[in-house]
């Protein structure tokens, strides 16, 4: 069975992703808007009907703006801990509140939707609650990994067991120190409830990889503290450091889009 994999945004506007098989697919976050999801899905030949679930990271506004209308008026799932689901229904980013589409998971225990097996983990950040999600299909195993406010060992077992990872890689650490936001703001990013820097999660992947590893996504990239060619490098050299070669029959290493959907990858 083939996996599917698509950012259909990723970034501090919005992050929304695909996953999926050839039959049905699942959606991990819900910050953009429906008419923006169903484009993207139709112009990647996926049929919205048949989006079984919506997994929720954590409960601020560029995660969770479309969950509402997806779970209420769409009647999907929604899948989320108790206290992010507590956040969504507080939070004045949301369309509507979810009334009976919520579904209570907790943090690693597995659940399943039809053929993938989905595990949420601890991540550390200024939210409700957050997590990230490790989803096997058969041999795949895909973890997804945002809003880190600093690497953990729980965040490190979990990329230690991914074949394909979506991992944070938001800010460049000299562009944030002498950027624009203010001071408070600087010291809200780069702490520990903030966001992974280009390094950091160089050092995490360099560190934790697993033997198997075959591709790398670097997400939710600021649009004020980072450019793609500075991720993509960072990263890069440090794995080449490492003794790990990035080239298409090794490991593939793409850098998301903000506000542009990605290819569909099919994963092998």
């Amino acid at each position: 069975m083939t996996l599917r994999f698509m950012s259909l945004a990723s970034g501090s506007s919005g992050n929304c992703y695909y996953v999926g098989t050839a039959d049905y697919g699942i959606l991990v976050d819900a910050g953009i808007g429906l008419r923006t999801i169903r484009k993207a899905l139709r112009q990647a030949d996926i049929d919205f009907d048949r989006i079984l679930a919506v997994l929720v990271t954590h409960d601020h506004g560029d995660h969770i703006k479309t969950v509402g209308c997806l779970g209420e008026r769409c009647h999907i799932p929604v899948y989320a801990t108790e206290r992010v689901h507590t956040g969504i229904n507080r939070s004045r980013y949301v369309d509507e509140p979810l009334r009976t589409a919520g579904r209570v998971i907790e943090k690693g225990v597995p659940f399943t939707i039809r053929d993938l097996t989905i595990e949420a983990f601890e991540i550390p950040h200024d939210s409700s609650d957050c997590v990230g999600y490790f989803i096997t299909c058969g041999p795949h195993r895909l973890v997804i990994a945002s809003d880190i406010g600093q690497p953990t060992d729980t965040i490190a077992r979990y990329v230690a067991r991914a074949r394909h990872l979506v991992l944070e890689a938001n800010y460049d650490e000299d562009m944030l120190r002498h950027g624009r936001y203010p001071y408070f703001l600087k010291e809200r990013v780069a702490g520990p409830g903030g966001h992974l820097s280009n390094r950091e999660a160089a050092d995490l992947l360099a560190a934790h990889r697993a033997p198997d590893l075959r591709h790398v996504w670097l997400c939710h990239l600021s649009r004020e503290n980072n450019r793609p060619e500075l991720a993509y490098e960072t990263v890069s050299r440090r794995l080449t450091e490492a003794g790990i070669r990035i080239a298409p029959d090794t490991i593939r290493l793409d850098v998301l889009q903000r506000n542009a959907p990605s290819d569909l990858f099919i994963l092998d």
